[in-house]
C-alpha cells in the first residue's frame, strides 16, 4: 500500500502551506483563511493551504511581467531545454505525484500515474515543438518584396485548472506556453491545491539548477470571487486557459471578451458512442465500461450516452449490466479496484438528484444508484455506477452530470438517425462510433457526421493522446490545447513584408506619385 505521509514528505507538502509562489519564492499570507484539504478516499485531512490575497496576486503578476521580458529573449530551443529537464524531474517523481493525485482527487492509482505520464509526454512533445515554431512565406504581388508570417510570445498567461485532472491540464498548457516564450500563472481548483504545490516544488529544482529567475512558473491558490475575477479583468493577462463547467466558462468568456482578451475554454461534455448493427462487441464493451466509470464518471470525456441500434440493443444492455457487476469500488490506492469515490458530498448529492430526475422523466434504472457506507467507505463519497434507459430529449440527459451515469438510447433506422441523436445536445467535446462498416465510419467523420471536436472510430470517448489538439465545439467552448498546432494559441501572429528593391510599388497596383 502507498505510504501517503512519505509521499507528502517526498513532494515537499507540509502540514500548512502557502498559496502563492513565483517559482522560487513562496508568499506568507495567512489572513485570507486556509483551505483544509480532506481526501475523498477516507475523509482524512491531508494538509492545509493558506489562500492568496489580492496583494499576493498583484505581486505574482508583477514578477511574471518582469520574467517575461527575460524569458521571451531566451531562444526557443533553450526554453525547450528547461522543459526537457522538468520532464525528467516529473519522471523521477511519477510514483509519488501520481499517488498524491489519486489520494487528493480520488481517481484510481493507475489513472493517477497515467495523468503524470501525460505531463511527461507533453513535456517531450513541447521540447520538439520548441524547434518548430514555424511561420510561412507567401508570394508577394509586388516585385522585389518578400512576405511571410511569424509568431511571437504573448506575455503572462493564466491556466485555471479543474479538480478532475489536477495536474495534467496545467502541463498541457504550461509546457507548450513555456516553449512559446510565455510565462504562466496557475490557479488550480481549490479542491485539489496540494498537487499544484507539489508541481511547483518539482519545477523549482530545475529553475534553481539553471539560474532561471522567479516569475516564469507561478502559482496562486485563491477564491474565484476575488482572485478569479481579477484574472478575468486583468489586461496584463494575455491569455486565460480555463477548464471547468459551461456555466463558469460563459461568465469568464464574457468578462475576458469585454477587454478583448484571448481565451481557451475547455468546458462541458455530453459524450456519446453510436453502436451500429456492425459493432464488434468484444471491442466495444471494455471501451464503454472504462469510458463511463473511469475517474468515477468525472472526466469531461466520460461516456454519458450510448446510442444503440435496436437490433443489438438487448445484447448490449445485458452485456453492460453483466460487466458492471464486476466493477470493484473502493480505495483507489488499491490497484485491485477499478473505481474510487466522487470528489465530495456535493457531487454525491448531484448524483442522487440526477437519479430522481431520470425516474421522474420516465427513465428506467437498470443497475446502480447506491451510496456505499461502512468500512472502507467512511467518506460517504463512494457510489455505484448507473446504467439507465432513457430518451435523448430528457432534460437530465441533455445536461452533464459529473458522475458515473450511463444512458442507453435506442435508434431504429440508419446512421443518419443515430447521428441526429448524437448531435442533439448542446455540448460537443468527444464522440465515437463502433462499427466495422466503412461507410458508416466515414459518414460519422464527415461534414454531416459528429459535430464534436474529437471523433473516434472503434475506440471510446476518453483517453485522448497529447499529440492531437484537445477541445470541443458548441457549449464545450471551442478552444484547443495540447498537441497538433494548438501552440499557435499561445503566441501572437505577425505578418511581415520586406522591400529589398529600390522602388516603392503599392499593392493592388495603386498609383500615388509625388513630384
Amino acid at each position: 500500500m502507498v505510504d501517503i505521509q512519505k509521499v507528502l514528505k517526498n513532494l515537499g507538502i507540509k502540514e500548512k502551506n502557502f498559496g502563492s509562489c513565483t517559482g522560487l519564492e513562496w508568499g506568507s499570507t495567512t489572513g485570507e483563511g486556509a483551505l483544509d484539504i480532506h481526501s475523498p478516499v477516507d475523509d482524512k485531512r491531508i494538509a492545509s493551504v493558506y489562500q492568496a490575497s489580492e496583494e499576493d496576486y498583484e505581486g505574482v503578476v508583477q514578477k511574471a511581467e518582469e520574467a517575461f521580458r527575460y524569458w521571451r529573449d531566451v531562444p526557443a530551443p533553450q526554453r525547450g531545454e528547461i522543459v526537457r529537464q522538468i520532464g525528467l524531474e516529473l519522471r523521477a517523481h511519477k510514483e509519488d505525484l501520481g499517488a498524491l493525485v489519486s489520494y487528493e482527487m480520488g481517481k484510481s492509482l493507475q489513472e493517477g500515474w497515467g495523468e503524470v505520464q501525460e505531463m511527461i509526454d507533453i513535456a517531450d512533445f513541447a521540447v520538439g515543438q520548441s524547434r518548430q515554431l514555424y511561420g510561412f512565406t507567401m508570394q508577394s504581388e509586388r516585385p522585389n518584396h518578400r512576405m511571410f508570417d511569424q509568431y511571437h510570445p504573448l506575455g503572462p498567461i493564466v491556466v485555471i485548472s479543474a479538480f478532475n485532472f489536477p495536474v495534467a491540464v496545467w502541463a498541457w498548457n504550461t509546457m507548450i506556453a513555456a516553449v512559446a516564450g510565455d510565462v504562466v500563472i496557475w490557479k488550480p481548483a481549490s479542491k485539489v491545491p496540494l498537487t499544484a504545490i507539489a508541481c511547483q516544488n518539482i519545477v523549482a529544482k530545475v529553475l534553481k539548477a539553471n539560474n532561471i529567475p522567479e516569475g516564469v512558473f507561478n502559482l496562486v491558490v485563491g477564491r474565484g470571487s476575488t482572485i478569479g475575477e481579477k484574472i478575468l479583468a486583468d489586461k496584463r493577462i494575455k491569455l486565460v486557459s480555463l477548464t471547468g463547467s459551461t456555466r463558469v466558462g460563459k461568465h469568464a468568456a464574457q468578462k475576458i471578451a469585454g477587454r478583448l482578451g484571448k481565451y481557451i475554454m475547455e468546458l462541458g461534455g455530453n459524450n456519446a458512442i453510436i453502436m451500429t448493427p456492425d459493432t464488434d462487441l468484444k471491442m466495444a464493451i471494455p471501451a464503454i465500461v472504462f469510458g463511463s466509470v473511469g475517474t468515477a464518471g468525472q472526466r469531461c470525456t466520460t461516456t454519458r450516452r450510448l446510442i444503440i441500434h435496436e437490433s443489438i440493443y438487448d445484447k448490449v444492455r445485458d452485456a453492460l449490466v453483466n460487466a458492471y457487476k464486476g466493477i470493484k469500488i473502493g480505495d483507489p490506492l488499491d490497484e485491485n479496484n477499478h473505481m474510487g469515490p466522487l470528489i465530495d458530498k456535493d457531487a454525491v448529492q448531484a448524483y442522487l438528484d440526477a437519479l430522481e430526475r431520470i425516474k421522474s422523466e420516465g427513465g428506467n434504472i437498470l443497475t446502480g444508484g447506491e451510496v456505499l457506507s461502512g468500512k472502507g467507505y467512511e467518506s460517504e463519497c463512494y457510489v455505484t455506477p448507473v446504467i439507465a434507459e432513457a430518451e435523448n430529449h430528457y432534460d437530465i440527459v441533455q445536461e452533464e452530470t459529473f458522475a458515473p451515469i450511463l444512458y442507453l438510447i435506442k435508434y431504429r433506422k440508419d446512421i443518419d438517425e443515430a447521428i441526429e441523436l448524437h448531435n442533439g445536445v448542446e455540448q460537443g467535446l468527444s464522440s465515437a462510433i463502433f462499427t466495422t462498416n466503412l461507410r458508416e465510419a466515414q459518414t460519422f467523420l464527415s461534414q454531416r457526421g459528429s459535430d464534436c471536436g474529437i471523433a473516434n472510430v472503434n475506440i471510446g470517448t476518453s483517453g485522448a493522446e497529447i499529440g492531437g489538439a484537445f477541445g470541443g465545439e458548441k457549449d464545450t467552448g471551442g478552444g484547443r490545447e495540447s498537441g497538433s498546432d494548438a501552440w499557435k494559441a499561445y503566441m501572437r501572429r505577425q505578418t511581415n513584408t520586406i522591400n529589398y528593391g529600390t522602388e516603392l510599388p503599392l499593392a493592388q497596383g495603386i498609383k500615388f506619385d509625388i513630384e
